[in-house]
Order: structure tokens, then C-alpha cells, then sequence
């Protein structure tokens, strides 16, 4: 559950550091584009998300996932945060509004674990390799950030209309 050096993850996944940097290049390009300031160099380890997946399970019970996942995403991407540290994960989840007694408890137990796991199986059967991935459908697929006319394309074969 420790993680990994990220220069050694994202080698592995890529084939190189210099293609990882390429890449996140184009996603800071991007960011900076819509007012998201990604900090990639402030990243130094790749964390076990098995946790922070389960939090955000927890948040959808108590209405308030989009806020978790908001601030689990600026407190990686753009503070460079472990949140694959527990401390850190539960303050970031308690900032966004998720009850820390609650997620303190979630965190000392098995519950959540099954979501995920079914999630996984599903990630695995539509070979979700990147994100974001979309399924329309439940047999449209879309890998990556796309234009808009992907979308448009994939309703199209689904049988809808613009």
C-alpha cells in the first residue's frame, strides 16, 4: 500500500521518462489552458489509491463525492500532496466535508473494498488503461481527453441524435 518513486512508475508505464514528460507537458498545456496549475515536479511518489477510492465510496453515501474527489484531485495535481498517506488522505477528505470520525472508522475496516473491487473487474473487462475512459452504453468506449465530436460520434452509434 506504500506506492512507488514516480519516475519509476511513470518509466515503466511509458517506456521512458522523457515520453512521461512529453506527455505531461501536454496535459499542463492544456490545464493552464482551462486554470489548472498542474505541479507534476512536486509529485515524488505514485500512491496506492486503493484508500482514496474507498473515501470517495464513503462521500457518495453522504452526498458530498464530487467535493471529495475535487479535493483529492487539487491535492495531488496541483499541491503535490501523498495522498497516499493516510493522515493526509483524511484531512483532505475532512476539508472537502467528509465527516473525519467517519473516514477515520472506513479506513480501520474492510468496507469498500468489494466496490472497488467490482469496479476493478469492470475497468479490466472494457481494458480501461488511461483516464479518463468513458463507457456509453455499456459498449461505447472512449479512451482519453477527447473533442467534443467524439462524443458526438460515439452517440451517433449508440443510435442517438444530435
Amino acid at each position: 500500500m506504500e506506492g512507488i518513486n514516480r519516475r519509476e512508475y511513470r518509466t515503466r508505464k511509458f517506456g521512458s521518462w522523457e515520453r512521461s514528460l512529453q506527455l505531461e507537458d501536454r496535459v499542463i498545456a492544456v490545464g493552464e489552458s482551462e486554470g489548472i496549475h498542474f505541479t507534476f515536479d512536486r509529485i515524488e511518489r505514485t500512491p496506492n489509491t486503493v484508500d482514496a477510492h474507498r473515501l470517495i465510496w464513503l462521500a457518495d453515501k453522504h452526498s458530498v463525492q464530487d467535493a471529495v474527489v475535487e479535493a483529492l484531485f487539487r491535492a495531488y495535481f496541483t499541491e503535490g500532496r501523498d495522498i497516499g498517506n493516510r493522515q493526509t488522505l483524511i484531512d483532505v477528505v475532512a476539508e472537502a466535508g467528509l465527516d473525519r470520525e467517519q473516514a477515520e472508522a472506513l479506513l480501520n475496516c474492510d468496507d469498500g473494498l468489494e466496490a472497488i473491487k467490482e469496479a476493478n473487474d469492470l475497468a479490466q473487462r472494457f481494458r480501461v488503461d488511461g483516464v479518463p475512459f468513458f463507457i456509453a452504453n455499456n459498449k461505447v468506449t472512449l479512451s482519453g481527453a477527447q473533442p467534443q465530436d467524439a462524443f458526438l460520434d460515439a452517440f451517433r452509434q449508440m443510435g442517438g441524435s444530435e
